[in-house]
């Protein structure tokens, strides 16, 4: 709030709930609307490690009112309230302004996401905010608050998806209503349809979500915007502060600032590409749909944000989408070309801060045509470490996808099980959802020879070596719908102990754990999950 511009039409004490245009600055001044009677859930213990943070904090009265949104007695030199911002929207490359209520791009962001804080801990930059604060000026008509559902599921999701290697934003704590509940369309038991059937009262709660920022392509984008379309006189010079606030806060370390400007933004087109990249070659190593990769839930920092609409796959399929809003282009393996898009975005948003006909246009140009080539280097060294090999085999690697789709796998298991370097198709079996045929069999079988041939020849250290590498690729634990479920239905009751198990035990992906634990955790989705409404796919309605 120092270095960047308010709102000049917004209110000096963050009074400012109802829907409205906002049309310059880089963010809103608004005090969050604390929930009522708040109670603690969980916190991240490993995080509050990071941060230097006790973890009885968690369960301090002052702290937890803090982080549930009241913030009448935040200490000096923190305000009584917070910020949200705008973004434009671009959908698979295609810029959007009906999602704003009044078509015009300028009511379109944060409706109820607000920052409250941002500072370093042990020297590194965080920005912490409130998932579910109540309304902003984006808010749209809504009413601001996320349930206790999608709370739990962005909590464990983040804290999962760190402890996978995955970039991402993390959890900082969770704290939920005893009284306050907010009326939302969900799925009735058992049902098999597509769209919500049935309104259910849900639990208000507040996770704070903490990441170096919280900007996104979009948000780029909007200024970008701005400054092409002389919506007024300081668009241009707005852009060039907030693409410096990126440097500053994302970039510090790759990005050298005492270069003029226009190299330091060539330097960040190539960062950010290999951040997005390695990003998108990660969701696809551990199973990972985003859902609904829009530019605006697409970070400028180059991890993962906005958990609402993702899924992980289970039974393997190329065009897996757990969102019913989603579709096709944002199936799991249509990430690389949703990302593609979305950088398309972030180079045009860039681009006007380089001068027409520049030698640093020129080179920008190349950067992105770049793209391609720099993810598929990064998917080819991705299924590379998952199969343990040194170099990739095309045709093993071909072979590989046409038996895992004409089979009906388990994703995350039958590559765990692979890592133990088995001789023989009846260890991949625990991975089948149905038995294979012997003709089947025999493809497996005839597969698995070569990829072991291959891999004897290319890790001349021995298998046990090539194991144990790969269960550092392969997590044996990791996100199934069907377990998060009743978690989180037995939070609304107060019983918060299965977040607890489920939080350790997606601590820890890579390890073995106890057989109790393995017994629960690590098995097939039982039958009558598949094509179930809120498990198998679900609307973003939270």
């Amino acid at each position: 709030m120092k270095n960047l511009r308010a709102d000049p039409q917004s209110t000096e004490d963050g009074n400012d709930h109802y829907p409205r245009q906002v049309f310059s600055g880089h963010y809103v001044p608004v005090a969050p609307t604390p929930i009522e009677n708040p109670e603690y859930v969980i916190h991240s213990k490993s995080f509050f490690k990071e941060l230097g943070l006790k973890d009885e904090l968690a369960q301090d009265h002052d702290f937890k009112k803090l982080f549930s949104a009241d913030l009448s007695t935040a200490p000096t030199p923190m305000h009584k309230f917070g910020w949200a911002t705008g973004y434009a929207l671009s959908i698979y490359g295609t810029e959007y302004t009906a999602q704003c209520p009044f078509r015009t791009g300028n009511g379109y962001g944060d409706g109820r996401a607000i920052s409250i804080f941002e500072g370093k801990f042990n020297n590194q930059h965080w920005e912490m905010q409130l998932k579910g604060g109540g309304p902003t000026p984006y808010c749209r008509g809504a009413d601001g608050r996320a349930v206790l559902r999608s709370s739990v599921r962005e909590f464990l999701a983040q804290e999962h998806m760190h402890a996978l290697g995955v970039p991402t934003s993390r959890s900082l704590c969770l704290y939920a209503s005893k009284s306050e509940t907010v009326a939302r369309p969900w799925y009735s038991e058992g049902s098999r349809s597509n769209d919500p059937d049935t309104m259910v009262a849900n639990p208000v709660a507040i996770t704070t979500r903490v990441a170096p920022s919280f900007l996104r392509v979009g948000q780029l984008e909007l200024f970008a915007r701005r400054t092409r379309d002389q919506a007024h006189p300081e668009a241009f010079e707005e852009l060039a502060m907030i693409v410096g606030h990126l440097i500053e806060v994302e970039y510090k370390d790759e990005v050298n600032q005492d270069l003029p400007f226009e190299e330091q933004v060539i330097q960040l087109a190539v960062a950010y590409q290999e951040r997005l990249t390695g990003l998108i070659a990660n969701w696809l190593r551990v199973g990972y749909c985003q859902g609904n990769f829009n530019s605006d839930n697409c970070a400028a920092g180059g991890f993962t944000i906005d958990y609402g609409p993702f899924g992980f796959c289970e039974v393997f399929d190329p065009a897996f989408q757990p969102w019913t809003g989603g579709g096709r282009h944002f199936s799991f393996f249509n990430q690389p070309k949703a990302a593609e898009l979305n950088y398309e975005k972030f180079c045009t948003a860039i681009s006007l801060l380089l001068k027409e006909e520049s030698n640093e246009q020129e080179e920008l140009d190349k950067i992105q045509r770049n793209f391609l080539a720099a993810m598929h280097d990064q998917l080819e060294r991705m299924w590379s470490s998952k199969l343990g090999l040194a170099s990739l085999d095309s045709n093993l690697f071909e072979s590989l996808a046409s038996l895992m789709m004409e089979t009906k796998i388990d994703y995350p298991i039958f590559f765990r099980e692979l890592s133990n370097i088995p001789e023989s198709t009846t260890s991949l079996e625990k991975s089948f959802y149905t038995p294979i045929s012997d003709e089947q069999k025999s493809k497996w079988q005839d597969w698995l020879t070569s990829w072991r041939s291959a891999v004897t020849t290319q890790n001349p250290n021995g298998l046990c070596e090539v194991a144990a590498r790969m269960k550092k690729i392969n997590p044996k634990y990791t996100w199934r719908e069907w377990l998060i479920v009743p978690a989180y239905q037995q939070a609304a009751l107060g019983d918060y102990s299965l977040i607890k198990e489920l939080q350790e035990v997606f601590g820890r992906p890579y390890e073995e754990q106890s057989p109790e634990l393995e017994a629960k955790y690590y098995r097939l989705r039982p039958e009558i999950f598949t094509k179930a409404g809120g498990v198998s796919h679900y609307s973003c309605s939270s």
